[in-house]
C-alpha cells in the first residue's frame, strides 16, 4: 500500500507500508487460498447431505491437509536445509554453524503448531457423541479468531524486540569521542595553519579526531 508522508521539511513524498501484517495474512489469506479445494469440497458434501448422516470426505479431506501441512511441509523444509552457500552468509546468524537455519519467530511458531495439535483434540471431543452442535461450531470459529490475536500478539512483541535490540546495538557502535566540540576545532584549525605540535601523542589526538568528522 503506497502513502504520501510529509517529511520535516514539509514535503510531501510517497512511501510503501505494510498493509497486512505477515503473520495475520498467512494465517487468513494464504490459509484460505491453500486450503480452498478441501473447503469447497467439505462444503458440497454438507449442503448435499443436509438432516441425513454426513459422509467422511470434507472431514477426511481437512484432518488431511492440516497433517500434510504440519508433518510433510515442515520435515521437508528442514529436510531442504543445504550447506552455507555465498548467498547465505550475509543473512546467516554468526552464532549459528554452518548449514543450520533457525526460525525467525519462534513464539508464532509454537502458538500455530499448538493450536494445529489442539485442533485435533477439539475435533475428537466434539465427534464424540457423533453430531455437532451449534455451540461447538461457533466455538470452534472463536478458537480461530483467538489464534490469530495470540499469533499476532507474539509478532508485535517479537518486532519490538528486535527493533529494542537493533537500536541497542547502533547506540553501542556509535563513534564515542572524549574531546569537545571546541577542543576539536581550535587543534585542527592550528594545524591547518601549520602550528600544531608534533609530537606522537598530539599527531595521534588530531588522528582520532578527524576519523570521528568522517
Amino acid at each position: 500500500m503506497i502513502v504520501e508522508v510529509e517529511d520535516n521539511e514539509g514535503n510531501r513524498r510517497q512511501r510503501k507500508i505494510l498493509f497486512w501484517n505477515a503473520t495475520v495474512a498467512n494465517l487468513t489469506l494464504m490459509a484460505l487460498g491453500s486450503s480452498a479445494p478441501e473447503i469447497l469440497l467439505a462444503v458440497l458434501e454438507t449442503c448435499t447431505n443436509l438432516g441425513q448422516c454426513p459422509g467422511e470426505l470434507g472431514a477426511s479431506t481437512i484432518v488431511g491437509s492440516a497433517a500434510f501441512n504440519l508433518l510433510v511441509i515442515s520435515g521437508l523444509s528442514i529436510y531442504a536445509v543445504s550447506p552455507e552457500s555465498e548467498a547465505d552468509r550475509e543473512d546467516r546468524d554468526e552464532d549459528l554453524p554452518i548449514g543450520i537455519k533457525k526460525i525467525y519467530d519462534m513464539r508464532v511458531f509454537a502458538i500455530t503448531c499448538t493450536s494445529s495439535l489442539w485442533a485435533y483434540i477439539w475435533l475428537w471431543i466434539v465427534l464424540l457423541d457423533q453430531m455437532v452442535e451449534i455451540w461447538e461450531a461457533v466455538l470452534t470459529f472463536v478458537f480461530f479468531i483467538i489464534l490469530i490475536v495470540l499469533a499476532y500478539g507474539a509478532d508485535r512483541f517479537t518486532a519490538k524486540e528486535a527493533a529494542k535490540s537493533e537500536g541497542a546495538a547502533e547506540e553501542e557502535n556509535k563513534p564515542v569521542i572524549e574531546y569537545s566540540a571546541y577542543e576539536i576545532y581550535k587543534d585542527l584549525l592550528i594545524e591547518q595553519k601549520g602550528g600544531a605540535p608534533q609530537d606522537k601523542e598530539s599527531v595521534e589526538k588530531r588522528d582520532k579526531m578527524k576519523r570521528f568528522l568522517k
